[in-house]
């Protein structure tokens, strides 16, 4: 059974602020070398056995270009494992 995982996170263009809420957290705790953080989201899916590696990228492109992430603000980045 292929297992495709997608990665998607806010466009660097745009501020995170649940990743700037989690760096001040983190420096609070003592962590002070922390610099940045940015927060996204992993998404595994597993598709039926027989499905070609180039269809089940495809396949999981589409899933994301209609449901999984919002292409208005996020990027993705799609690994077939």
């Amino acid at each position: 059974m292929p297992k495709v995982t997608v990665l998607v996170r806010l466009k660097a263009s745009l501020d995170d602020a649940q990743g700037r809420v989690v760096e001040r957290a983190l420096r609070n705790l003592g962590y002070d070398k922390v610099e940045r953080v940015r927060i996204g989201k992993l998404i595994e899916v597993w598709l039926e056995d027989g499905v070609n590696a180039d269809d089940a990228i495809q396949q999981v492109e589409e899933m994301c270009r209609q449901l999984l992430a919002n292409p208005v603000v996020e990027e993705f980045e799609v690994r077939l494992e």
